[in-house]
């Protein structure tokens, strides 16, 4: 009976959620406790059900579940919790998946670093894309494989246990004792871990950090289809999409759009597309570089994905290492390129450099011929022979539109490519899906990437590229008049707060194709002390953006945002963006990113007034 009401409730939860259960991609911050995600939404949840409360305007009141929604969402924590109660577990012992290849990823993760033996068992056919043998030799995972015919007869074993099934539908599971890890997967919607025993309970704070760095939950239009079937008792109803017909739309638009000659990729998420760039530069190396050290250059206080995932990469591999690249304030890009690469060639070494352009969140852009000869370079190891020579690894999401790798492009000529979070201009907030081009030189590596996109189980799912779609061919015109109502609005502050820091590309950037719509704003401080002046300064970020999203609560929002449709977005990078980097190399100012459509004269006069009161 208690089943049933609870999938009565979900049926009710279903027909009255917020719109936004299905479209957001940002959350808010305002109404996010980090220590209390997934917990926090849930016991609210848990409260509306008791009551039978499922009305709409209980459920928008929920406070914000994750801080991104590639890393869980209102749809993921319900289907969670539902799946939960059918199989007598906590929710948090289960964690659903776009990728149906990720949640085997993350437990071998963590065994590698405990030491301890890993059984994948699989009763019909393992996943086209499991690869035994690059995850072995790759990433360094070790594992034993079996089939079975009957599950409940499986023998001891000294380690973990993992069971892979394909279900149709959600069932209830026989929880074995013997069997510590549930992977059920859904073909064309994703997966669902469950978690078994107390003692495998250490296991689900690593396994949530490989969701969020590594590839995104069932994404919410998944996880509806889902909850539908068990809240009906019935199979998938899987929605029929021309995904081919949405797959060529896409690669075609990310062709003309970056001008780059090589197929582009699509993934599920930024990250889910850096991943596969850094496992395929991995593979080629070990390859080509057999037994040479490979360094994956990273500016410290980029954006923290970036960072957390590069280092998670060198901490699982053996020869791999991550050293820093300052990029920002009173550091030069170029510069510190060359005397990163001159080390990196003494110790004949792999270089890969990750960086943004324009950098996140000074908005700075190096000069990009001082860049290609520092990059072009032919540079001697300390046996004079020649070096390796670099790839770049442009993250090029604040400016999608400008051209670096086509033919007779500034990164043409050396070894480079090019990625973008699909959160942000590419659909323009619609959806999380990332892409990566390459120019001419990089066709062997892009061919490693895919592999390992597709390996991760990371591609794009099909709603995301109709998404895709139908707002790519709208993104270049939608940059323009983003940044129009950008410079108009830093224009504003300069007037009315000249004491301020802007960071913002100058005229002559913009009239070169660097038109961004984000800026960062160092506010005037005071006080005697450094201390005092930093806390001054930082209590004065909190009551510009508190007045911003009181006052126009309709379109200025606290979340991590960039390049949506509608609204402007404010953040302080330290506290969220950052939120992984080293304390030292975080920015505590505001970060602020505007639409193409939005009330720019109202932002103006609430903005006055903030001034007014300083």
């Amino acid at each position: 009976m208690g089943v049933n009401k609870k999938l009565n409730y979900i049926k009710d939860v279903l027909e009255n959620m917020p719109t936004n259960w299905l479209d957001l991609t940002t959350h808010r911050l305002d109404v996010y406790n980090e220590e209390l995600a997934k917990t926090q939404f849930l016991e609210q949840f848990e409260s509306l059900f008791n009551d039978n409360n499922s009305t709409t305007s209980a459920l928008a009141e929920l406070p914000t579940a994750y801080d991104y929604i590639r890393l869980g969402h209102p749809l993921s924590c319900v289907l969670e919790w539902g799946i939960a109660d059918l199989n007598s577990l906590k929710p948090e012992n289960v964690i659903s998946f776009s990728s149906k290849m990720i949640p085997i990823l993350a437990i071998l993760r963590k065994n590698l670093f405990d030491h301890k033996n890993t059984r994948i068992i699989y009763t019909n056919e393992l996943p086209h894309f499991f690869d035994a043998e690059i995850l072995k030799n790759v990433y360094g995972y070790e594992f034993d494989l079996k089939q079975v015919k009957d599950v409940s007869a499986i023998p001891e074993f000294n380690g973990s246990t993992i069971l892979i099934s394909e279900e149709s539908e959600i069932n209830a599971i026989d929880l074995i004792p013997s069997i510590d890890f549930f992977i059920n997967i859904y073909y064309g919607l994703g997966s669902v871990l469950l978690v078994n025993g107390k003692q495998n309970e250490s296991y689900i704070s690593e396994i949530q950090h490989v969701r969020r760095r590594e590839t995104i939950a069932m994404t919410p239009a998944n996880c509806f289809i889902v909850l539908s079937a068990l809240a009906e008792k019935s199979s998938f109803d899987s929605k029929k999409s021309n995904v081919e017909t949405n797959k060529r739309l896409v690669l075609d638009s990310i062709t003309a759009i970056t001008g780059a000659n090589t197929k582009p990729l699509v993934g599920s998420s930024g990250l889910s597309i850096q991943y596969a760039i850094m496992m395929g530069l991995v593979h080629d190396a070990q390859e080509k570089h057999y037994g040479k050290a490979i360094k994956f250059i990273v500016p410290p206080n980029c954006y923290g994905g970036t960072n957390d995932q590069a280092r998670r990469v060198a901490a699982c591999i053996d020869n791999v290492e991550v050293m820093d690249l300052p990029v920002d304030g009173d550091n030069d890009m170029v510069q510190s390129i060359d005397i990163v690469l001159d080390k990196i060639a003494n110790e004949d070494a792999v270089p890969y450099i990750i960086a943004e352009i324009p950098t996140n969140p000074r908005v700075e852009v190096p000069d990009l011929i001082q860049l290609k000869e520092v990059l072009s370079k032919t540079r001697k190891t300390a046996k004079d022979e020649v070096a390796i020579d670099p790839v770049f690894i442009l993250d090029q999401t604040f400016c999608p539109n400008v051209l670096f790798l086509g033919e007779g492009e500034i990164l043409s000529t050396v070894r480079a490519i090019s990625y973008a979070s699909g959160s942000k201009f590419p659909s323009g907030g619609k959806c999380t899906a990332g892409y990566v081009v390459g120019n001419k030189k990089t066709d062997a590596l892009l061919e490693k990437i895919e592999l390992h996109l597709n390996l991760c189980d990371n591609e794009a799912t099909p709603l995301q590229y109709e998404i895709l779609a139908k707002q790519l061919p709208s993104m270049n015109q939608r940059i323009i008049e983003a940044y129009h109502n950008t410079r108009e609005f830093v224009n504003f502050i300069n007037d009315t707060l000249p004491e301020a820091k802007m960071n913002f590309v100058s005229e002559e950037l913009a009239n070169q194709g660097f038109t961004p719509s984000v800026f960062s704003l160092d506010l005037p401080t005071k006080g005697n002390t450094d201390e005092e002046k930093e806390s001054y300064k930082r209590s004065l970020n909190h009551k510009l953006i508190n007045l911003m999203i009181t006052e126009i609560p309709n379109e200025s929002k606290y979340c991590v945002s960039y390049g949506q449709l509608k609204g402007c977005y404010w953040t302080i990078p330290a506290t969220s963006t950052q939120g992984t980097t080293k304390e030292g190399d975080k920015d505590y100012i505001a970060r602020v990113a505007l639409s193409p459509n939005m009330d720019l004269e109202l932002h103006k006069k609430v903005f006055l007034d903030f001034v007014k009161k300083i």
